[in-house]
């Protein structure tokens, strides 16, 4: 039996299947798109598949607060490069955090961002940025799907397997979003500053900068382990 390619990609249960067409009309409805949205649409999705609904009555996990159901999206695309606003309107429109599956050229990549209930406004979602991994061919081996004992824990599991940072011991998956957002932020700095220390001309200055870069590296190693 070879090995799965990529342990985000998952076999999900036959029972969960869902296998409907999603029209694009009906995202925009329920999202607001703009006439730039609708275009992005036009030229890059050929097809949204709403491939597998993961619920209490098709996978027989309770529900969690945030976590009622997990949609996995099939999208196949006309285009290699999709633009994340397309994602962040269907994400925008599904009431439920999704995984998606995008699909060009034989190959498929697994994409989702964490998608939890605003704390103020229950009715409205607040997303992280988009984790996923590289494009794998369609036929490749796919992971079992993680063993959970509520569709929380599952909905964790799936996204932790996209994040490109290991969890620290009992780290949760907010925390962890957060420790990468911050990682990214800092890496932000430290190009920065490596950029002005390039062009920096005075040895003074070399030297002020030098030692600000190297605490940023120091900083961003220890967020990064």
């Amino acid at each position: 039996m070879s090995q799965p390619t990529h342990p985000a990609f998952i076999s999900y249960p036959k029972q969960a299947t869902f296998g409907r067409n999603l029209p694009k009309n009906k995202i925009y409805e329920h999202s607001g798109a703009n006439t730039r949205l609708k275009e992005l649409f036009v030229e890059q999705v050929e097809q949204i598949v709403w491939q597998y609904k993961l619920a209490p009555e098709t996978i027989n996990l309770p529900a969690k607060p945030g976590v009622p159901e997990i949609q996995v999206f099939a999208i196949q695309l006309k285009t290699p490069e999709l633009n994340l606003d397309v994602l962040r309107c269907i994400d925008g429109a599904v009431q439920f955090p999704v995984v998606f599956e995008l699909s060009f050229d034989g190959q498929t990549q697994v994409v989702a961002a964490y998608k939890r209930p605003n704390e103020t406004d229950v009715s409205r979602w607040v997303l992280s940025e988009y984790f996923a991994c590289g494009w794998l061919p369609n036929d490749a081996q796919r992971a079992a799907m993680p063993l959970a004992l509520d569709l929380g824990g599952l909905y964790e599991q799936l996204l932790k397997r996209l994040i490109p940072l290991p969890a620290r011991g009992r780290e949760g998956l907010a925390d962890l979003v957060a420790r990468v957002e911050l990682v990214a932020s800092k890496q932000r700095e430290v190009d920065k500053t490596a950029s002005r220390l390039s062009k920096e001309k005075q040895f003074n200055r070399k030297v002020e900068i030098n030692a600000a870069l190297r605490q940023l590296q120091t900083e961003l190693e220890q967020l990064s382990h």
